[in-house]
């Protein structure tokens, strides 16, 4: 053989020949392996897999004290030192929202002389996807 020669000796045809047979097509294959493959792969909602761009799109969070409501008279005669009651107790988890939709509940906490809201209850996927309908 020369150095530009690159055919292959007949009994190497041969054997590549038998381990092309030996393998199975894909129509051929387990479907309970892969489904066992596809269990272990990422899905594709993965951040690695396409969807990490919206993991950068800002939210804004709203913790909510409380509410109330009253008419533009009472508003007006707001002035420095008035008290606003709202409709929460003292002691009452806040809210927390995402976007305006309720994601959690939690309590208020002094960290490093700034407010810090501890979660006490966080809203699961599920419910919070049922409550878009």
């Amino acid at each position: 053989m020369t150095a530009t020669d690159t055919s292959e000796p007949a009994n190497e045809k041969q054997s590549a020949a038998d381990q092309a047979q030996s393998k199975p097509a894909a129509e051929e294959i387990d479907p309970k392996s892969q489904a066992a493959t596809d269990a272990v792969q990422p899905s594709m909602t993965s951040p690695k897999n396409g969807m990490a761009f919206i993991l950068d799109i800002p939210l804004e969070i709203t913790v909510e004290l409380g509410r109330t409501s009253m008419v533009i008279n009472d508003l007006l005669k707001l002035g420095q030192g008035s008290v606003i009651e709202l409709s929460k107790h003292a002691g009452e988890t806040l809210d927390i929202l995402a976007n305006q939709r309720l994601i959690a509940r939690g309590e208020v906490v002094v960290v490093d002389e700034k407010y810090g809201i501890r979660l006490t209850e966080v809203i699961s996927p599920i419910e919070r996807v049922e409550k878009l309908r």
